[in-house]
């Protein structure tokens, strides 16, 4: 609808600017260059007319073809003054030569081509009028200026249209930068989540299983909070695939942050694994740092659960500036090979490093110890 309105917009413009162009040039020529050339200048009669209706109605079309438009209204004022009709202000060459110095699609380096055709319709139209009337010298002057005048602000009009077109497409890219960014971060949100059900539902299963004959209460507790983390998992993909099927930016739904890592403490819990957590400071941090340091305990416990030996031990630090996240989880024999789960810890290390933090992660005798730190005012 705007493109539409946009064209009717030109259309009326450019159907103003003919009309004006015109009227101007019908008052010169019917006065004969409103009384200048009186006693010189050949009367009006129906091939004058034509040459006015030539020069002006050409401009109708300026934008699509403004060369052949130029070209078109330079050729008629030629015409009128060569056959003496007194027309010695060249209203439409006015405009058209706007129109070349304003257009949009031409290169920089043809400013000196329309700087040309500027100066070659200054001479033609002189030795026309030069030859034909007996033409005041101040008329040739006035005939430079506005020539020159034409140039110059065609030429900061389309510096103008440019400078509003970038900024445009700035903004434009900066937007898809943004949506990109964002259905980046909900992949990555996505393969956290699923992943860390999965794993753990794999636990339970187990646990499920071994129990199910000796222990059938917690069999059928590891049962059930199968089921509720499979609904909660099942919910949170669809929110995410929810948002990446938007076309525009993604709606930031309300993601899990330290306040929740209690929860998964709990999960793992239930799940058979031994987590103990503490907990110390007040700090709030930032939404963006909640997230990261959430998804860094998540895929922590997923990995030790998956590679550990034992007990695992989660300290998380909410200072007034920074949140620091230790992870500690025994390892077996073989757990040095890959420690924390490989492409775990790349993952975590990204996500720290967009949170504007860093992550240490490495085997300590037969401990593996992870270490994040989140601080506030570094977030992107």
């Amino acid at each position: 609808m705007s493109a539409l309105v946009q064209r009717h917009r030109c259309a009326l413009i450019d159907l103003a600017v003919t009309a004006v162009a015109l009227w101007l040039t019908l008052a010169q020529y019917g006065s004969r260059g409103f009384g200048e050339y009186h006693e010189t200048a050949t009367a009006p009669d129906a091939l004058g007319f034509l040459l006015v209706l030539a020069t002006a109605l050409p401009l109708l079309v300026r934008r699509r073809h403004p060369w052949p438009v130029f070209a078109a209204t330079l050729a008629g004022s030629v015409a009128l003054l060569g056959f003496g009709y007194g027309v010695h202000a060249p209203v439409a060459v006015v405009f058209s030569l706007f129109t070349l110095a304003r257009d949009p699609n031409r290169a920089e380096r043809s400013w000196w081509t329309v700087l040309a055709a500027a100066l070659g319709a200054f001479a033609a139209i002189v030795v026309a009028e030069s030859l034909a009337l007996s033409a005041n010298p101040g008329n040739y002057v006035f005939l430079a200026l506005i020539l020159a005048a034409a140039l110059f602000v065609g030429d900061k009009a389309r510096t103008r249209r440019q400078r509003r077109t970038e900024a445009r497409d700035r903004r434009r890219r900066e937007q898809q930068l943004a949506i990109a960014d964002e259905r980046t971060r909900l992949a990555r949100e996505l393969h956290d989540s699923a992943g860390h059900a999965i794993n753990t539902i794999l636990v339970q299963a187990g646990a499920a299983r071994v129990l199910r004959d000796s222990d059938p209460e917690r069999s059928r507790a590891a049962v059930d909070a199968i089921e509720s983390l499979a609904r909660e998992t099942i919910d949170d993909i669809d929110r995410i695939v929810g948002a990446l099927r938007e076309d525009g930016p993604a709606a930031r739904s309300p993601t899990p942050g330290v306040e929740r890592i209690g929860d998964l403490v709990a999960t793992q819990r239930l799940a058979g694994v031994e987590v103990t957590l503490r907990e110390s400071g007040e700090g709030e941090p930032p939404a963006a740092i909640g997230r990261a340091a959430y998804r860094i305990a998540q895929e922590a416990l997923t990995n030790a659960a998956r590679h550990g030996a034992g007990p695992v031990e989660i300290v998380l630090e909410r200072g007034p500036e920074a949140v620091l996240l230790t992870v500690v989880n025994p390892v077996g024999a073989n757990g040095g090979t890959r420690p924390g789960g490989g492409l775990g810890i790349v993952g975590m290390r990204e996500r720290a490093t967009l949170a504007g933090g860093s992550l240490e992660a490495a085997r300590e005798g037969d401990r593996f110890r992870l270490r994040a730190v989140l601080p506030y005012d570094r977030e992107p």
